[in-house]
């Protein structure tokens, strides 16, 4: 049985369990072989799916002031995915991601994110009145090779911390091996003392002069 000081170990491992990954290691691979991406990746129809039980009017006010805002609902009408879009928002018709300006009576969106392990950048267009229009998946490559940075930085702080944590189980295993046998020879040795006093009293003059009567 392990002594208690053992748990000392073993309180460690929360600080050292390995937080999942934002993306995969070969993001452009995953994009360019996933039937998904595949898919998602040539312009479709797409249609802006927030609050749809609402009347026509309502919808068209509230996804221009959600778009103004930075951020709006889109689904791919041909697969049926849906997309939580966030971009700058906009507040004189124009940003590096929502433009009211570029066209009449429509509004162009860019907005990046993960999806599925990987970079991407959703690029399209709405309609504002039928709040439909045309969009698309493109690779982000400038974001993914920053989060392949992050990655192959988290995977060695990962490594160096798992290489510590096996350092510090190697020393207390080594530590309990010479407490074990040390404990070992002490009793070793109090065993031989107290044999050798057994003889010793036993081969006594006393015990021998009253064996002898």
């Amino acid at each position: 049985m392990l002594p208690f000081e053992t748990t000392n170990i073993f309180e460690q491992l929360p600080r050292f369990v390995f937080k999942m990954p934002r993306v995969v290691p070969d993001q452009e691979s995953k994009f360019q072989s996933d039937e998904l991406f595949r898919r998602l990746c040539r312009e479709s129809e797409v249609r802006y799916t927030g609050y749809r039980d609402r009347p026509i009017e309502e919808r068209q006010m509230r996804f221009q002031a959600a778009c103004r805002d930075g951020h709006t609902e889109v689904s791919f009408i041909a697969t049926g995915t849906n997309l939580q879009l966030v971009f700058n928002a906009c507040s004189n018709g124009y940003s590096d991601g929502c433009d009211f300006t570029k066209e009449p009576g429509k509004v162009h969106i860019k907005s990046g994110f993960i999806m599925n392990g990987v970079c991407v950048r959703w690029r399209g267009w709405l309609d504002l009145e039928r709040l439909d229009g045309v969009g698309c998946l493109e690779f982000d490559e400038e974001r993914a090779q920053i989060e392949d940075t992050i990655l192959r930085e988290q995977v060695e702080m990962y490594n160096q911390r798992l290489r510590e944590f096996e350092e510090k189980q190697r020393v207390f295993r080594a530590q309990h091996e010479r407490h074990v046998e040390a404990e070992v020879e002490v009793r070793a040795s109090r065993y031989r003392t107290h044999t050798a006093r057994k003889k010793q009293s036993e081969l006594s003059p006393d015990r021998a002069g009253s064996a002898s009567n």
